[in-house]
């Protein structure tokens, strides 16, 4: 062999061997690397790309981490916290008389069997659910019950009243569509987050631009509403989750941060200006590895993307996080909320670097909804797990520092939503409602379905690695997301 042909062989031992490495070491794209790697993105411009920050990250940062162990996150059953506070076999909703409630059902404007409660939030003596319409027959999509609770099982009433809810089979957009999820604010508003799309399981209808709406909840007044300008809204996008950024109590200089799940796409929407846009980066997308699902008997696909998000506090230089999370993905990111707040960036590229992984919830990790308390404890659902999760934002983000707040294959079966109320002794609300067996299967209507469950914040966290009293778990999991 010549001198030549031996260094080409040489060379392609080489290559074969670095392009083994990833795979070797379990590599994945969400994998945290203990270094800075420097990217040329031009001739002129290189930018240092930091691998993990997390504000939040405990005194002596990853070098005071130690070795992996094993974590109890996935095999903890928590405790028997969440009380159930309203169930349903099967929705029904309070019309003004027995003879409207039979004419609706003879000409199918109510199918009670497609009726699913989705969102929830409550507000001092009221409790508010949504009923999107994926399917006919869906006679009101946003609605409230009483509290302290009066009947258990009690129907939806439609908020404010009968008025505010368009027929989808001659829409008037000015009205309620589809509400996917809402939002309380400290300013005592209800956001609204309206789809504007009907039968989605069947045969998805745009039949009104996506929207937003607010209620002032002390006179049940609209108090705006505000269409997404149609270049902000991509084919088959389904608008699904908002959350309402505030600082310092002022009201009118709000940020809605809009999440749109198939198209993979945040809007935001500046009150004060009145005026949204739209925000995209790679890890709002889904990780494929994390898009096969197991329910009960049933497995399923879903390639959702960005969708849970909730709020840091606000940092004493004035900015804060948007932790956020694909519905398919076990991973956590963060972005600061001044680069979601700058229109100017958006006109261009956006800042990809600013987006950052936070940390990993591992296998059977995916997460719908999640919600920051007043303690500075992030609570995060855990649909595989027919569970809620907590993480103090004071503590690295592994799988050694997330806590089991609950799980519970019955009363918390498939959480979907989750918020935080903002009462004197907060509390959290979470609904279930078995949505892949509505979807993919047939619900049993002689059992109970549906559950609103409450929990409150002090005895949620209380003996788990999620109460601010405890100390921080300094093992650290570095599975990669893939095989975690």
């Amino acid at each position: 062999m010549t001198k030549s042909n031996s260094r080409a062989t040489m060379r392609l031992l080489l290559l074969a061997t670095v392009a083994l490495l990833p795979s070797a070491f379990g590599g994945s794209p969400f994998m945290h690397r203990q270094r800075t790697i420097a990217r040329t993105v031009s001739s002129n411009i290189t930018t240092e790309e930091p691998v993990l920050a997390n504000p939040y990250l405990a005194p002596g940062g990853k070098e005071a981490l130690g070795t992996k162990q094993v974590s109890d996150f996935i095999t903890s059953q928590g405790k028997n916290v969440f009380d159930v506070v309203y169930q349903w076999n099967i929705i029904d909703f309070l019309y003004p008389s027995l003879k409207a409630r039979n004419d609706a059902i003879r000409t199918k404007q109510f199918i009670p069997e497609n009726n699913l409660p989705l969102g929830v939030d409550r507000f001092r003596n009221r409790i508010f659910i949504t009923t999107p319409r994926w399917n006919p027959g869906v006679p009101a999509t946003l609605s409230y019950l009483p509290l302290p609770v009066q009947d258990p099982s009690l129907p939806l009433i439609p908020y404010p009243d009968w008025s505010f809810h368009t027929s989808p089979q001659n829409p008037d957009c000015s009205r309620l569509v589809s509400v996917y999820r809402i939002y309380v604010d400290e300013c005592d508003r209800l956001w609204v987050l309206d789809a504007g799309v009907i039968d989605t399981l069947t045969n998805l209808q745009q039949i009104c631009p996506p929207k937003i709406l607010a209620f002032n909840l002390q006179t049940d007044e609209l108090l705006f509403s505000y269409t997404l300008p149609a270049d902000q809204v991509k084919q088959d996008s389904l608008h699904t989750n908002v959350v309402v950024d505030i600082r310092d109590g002022q009201c009118q200089d709000a940020f809605a941060y809009i999440a749109d799940v198939w198209r993979y796409g945040v809007t935001v929407f500046s009150l004060r200006e009145f005026k949204s846009w739209r925000t995209t980066n790679y890890l709002y997308n889904p990780n494929p590895f994390a898009s096969d699902y197991n329910y009960k008997e049933l497995n399923f696909q879903w390639s959702d993307g960005v969708f849970g998000m909730s709020l840091s506090p606000v940092h004493r230089n004035g900015d804060r996080m948007l932790f956020y999370h694909p519905m398919s993905s076990y991973t956590e990111f963060q972005v600061p909320t001044s680069v979601l707040q700058n229109e100017t960036i958006w006109q261009n590229f956006g800042l990809a670097k600013a987006f950052q992984p936070v940390g990993s919830r591992g296998k059977a990790g995916q997460s719908s909804t999640s919600g920051v308390a007043r303690n500075n404890v992030q609570f995060f659902t855990l649909v595989q797990q027919s569970g809620v999760g907590c993480w103090d934002l004071g503590k690295p983000y592994n799988r050694n520092n997330l806590g089991v707040v609950e799980k519970d294959m019955d009363k918390l079966t498939f959480p979907n939503d989750l918020k935080l109320d903002r009462e004197t002794k907060q509390s959290i609300w979470v609904i279930s409602n078995k949505l892949p067996v509505f979807l993919y299967s047939r619900l049993d209507y002689n059992e109970v379905n549906f559950r609103v469950l409450n929990a409150g914040v002090q005895e949620a966290v209380q003996n788990t690695v999620c109460d601010p009293r405890m100390p921080p778990s300094l093992a650290y999991s570095k599975d990669p997301e893939c095989d975690a």
